[in-house]
């Protein structure tokens, strides 16, 4: 991911690892300081992307393996708290510095970080609005929702979708833990297809929304 002005700040991304995660970093450059979110993988290319820069905070989206596979060392590194939703540190545990919860702020500078708890793909998952760009992590990706272990997570992250992310402006950039990036209204688009079929069965695990 190429940088994105978030007002005096820069918004960039790399892909670690061999679960091809998005690492994001939110960077002002005037403050000399930074914020990781997810902590993947490959823990020498992420600590390159912030040199220079004090790491004010590492953000995990959630606590799933191939998400915190560089978090000891880059912690131990830079010396930065952790912050992590309580569900997930319980259901995983991440030793976490910090509980995030819904609707709490973390400031870099002058920009805010706005957290959503974003339930279903796992029970602490996050997201993280950042101006105009959504830091979705695997609660919602180009074409459709995080995998669900069942009809009950299903239902979480469908409505973590559509009462916490489907409100925000159309033009909303969603960044995912995978793949490429999409928008809000492109997102709303698709869901809207595959809400209208009717289903006999339970719907869960890897859904996609033009074809489940």
């Amino acid at each position: 991911m190429r940088g994105v002005n978030i007002g005096k700040a820069v918004l960039r991304g790399i892909t670690v690892g061999a679960f091809e995660n998005n690492v994001y970093f939110l960077i002002d450059p005037l403050a000399g300081e930074s914020v990781i979110i997810d902590a993947a993988a490959e823990a020498e290319r992420i600590l390159e992307a912030v040199r220079g820069t004090r790491v004010k905070f590492i953000l995990q989206t959630h606590c799933h393996m191939d998400h915190v596979l560089a978090l000891k060392e880059t912690r131990s590194r830079t010396g930065a708290p952790v912050g992590v939703h309580p569900a997930d540190q319980q259901a995983f545990g991440v030793s976490a510095d910090i509980h995030l919860k819904d609707g709490q702020t973390l400031d870099l500078g002058q920009e805010t970080i706005r957290v959503l708890h974003t339930p279903g793909h796992t029970p602490g998952g996050l997201c993280f609005l950042i101006g105009g760009h959504l830091i979705s992590g695997d609660t919602l990706f180009k074409g459709g929702p995080g995998k669900t272990a069942g009809p009950e997570q299903f239902r979480q992250i469908l409505e973590s979708i559509t009462k916490k992310i489907y409100c925000l402006p159309d033009e909303t950039v969603c960044l995912p833990g995978h793949g490429p990036e999409t928008t809000v209204g492109e997102s709303k688009r698709e869901y809207e297809v595959f809400a209208r079929r009717k289903r006999t069965e339970p719907v869960y695990g890897d859904v996609v929304w033009l074809a489940s």
